[in-house]
């Protein structure tokens, strides 16, 4: 099931990040987006030669990316490749090495197949629907579980978008939470995934599907809880594509603390 999806993804997750890194280890401009949110010329170029892979594998897959314009058409298609080119450009134009590139294939509104790939490192995570959860280091692949931890925990918050409702939960629940660690874009469900933290926060409705498809099934596959705040699923392939209400990562579904 999806394995050439999966194998497509990774190719052109590997094939973009050698674009993305010749950009980050030279100068380069800055634009700023309609949504105050910046961009690169590493954010387009790599999001360009993933959807021309993408294009010429799976011709009849519909794309929705980060740095193109959304033709809703998609919504029609039931099969959906969700992509992230460069996710964490503040990291990247501030060159602290925590930004990712993520790829996701959704099927009917589900993450069926995710990788983020983490240029800086050559690590990536990948998953897909049934099949667990992997970490590729030093070309050596290791299936991923979370932790059960129910205490001593440690939450991940993002290097440039906490706020205050996170802080908050973090203060209140200083018997359960050990310390607080800043990780930028999808390195925080990756890091719970693995089972070197338990539980991250992102309340607010910043992001959109493409910052959190591919993250979503590998935390899944790896045993832990990718949802809304709730403990919903996310849907993919809506028309709005912003996560109104955040999202919360987590190793067990008991470890959805609140704010008191």
């Amino acid at each position: 099931m999806f394995e050439k999806e999966l194998e497509v993804m990774i190719e052109a997750s590997i094939k973009a990040s050698k674009v993305i890194m010749e950009v980050y280890n030279r100068t380069f401009d800055v634009e700023i987006k309609e949504d105050n949110s910046p961009v690169t010329e590493a954010d387009k170029k790599a999001d360009l030669l993933i959807r021309t892979i993408l294009k010429e594998n799976f011709p009849d897959y519909a794309l929705l990316t980060e740095e193109s314009t959304d033709d809703l058409s998609r919504r029609k298609n039931d099969y959906l490749f969700i992509v992230d080119p460069v996710d964490g450009t503040k990291d990247f134009v501030n060159k602290d090495g925590m930004f990712t590139i993520n790829i996701a294939l959704a099927h009917k509104e589900k993450v069926v197949a995710g990788v983020v790939y983490i240029p800086c490192s050559d690590v990536y995570y990948y998953a897909s629907k049934g099949k667990g959860a992997y970490k590729v280091e030093n070309g050596k692949t290791t299936k991923i579980h979370v932790n059960d931890k129910l205490d001593n925990l440690i939450m991940l918050t993002s290097v440039f978008h906490s706020t205050n409702d996170e802080l908050a939960i973090f203060n209140s629940n200083q018997d359960r939470i050990a310390k607080m660690e800043r990780y930028g874009s999808s390195l925080k469900a990756c890091k719970i995934a693995e089972g070197k933290a338990e539980v991250s926060y992102r309340l607010g409705g910043g992001t959109k599907e493409w910052d959190v498809a591919a993250s979503d099934i590998i935390v899944k596959e790896a045993g832990g809880i990718f949802s809304k705040p709730d403990l919903k699923n996310i849907t993919y392939n809506r028309e709005d594509v912003y996560n109104h209400e955040g999202f919360v990562v987590l190793n067990r579904k008991e470890n959805n603390l609140k704010a008191k």
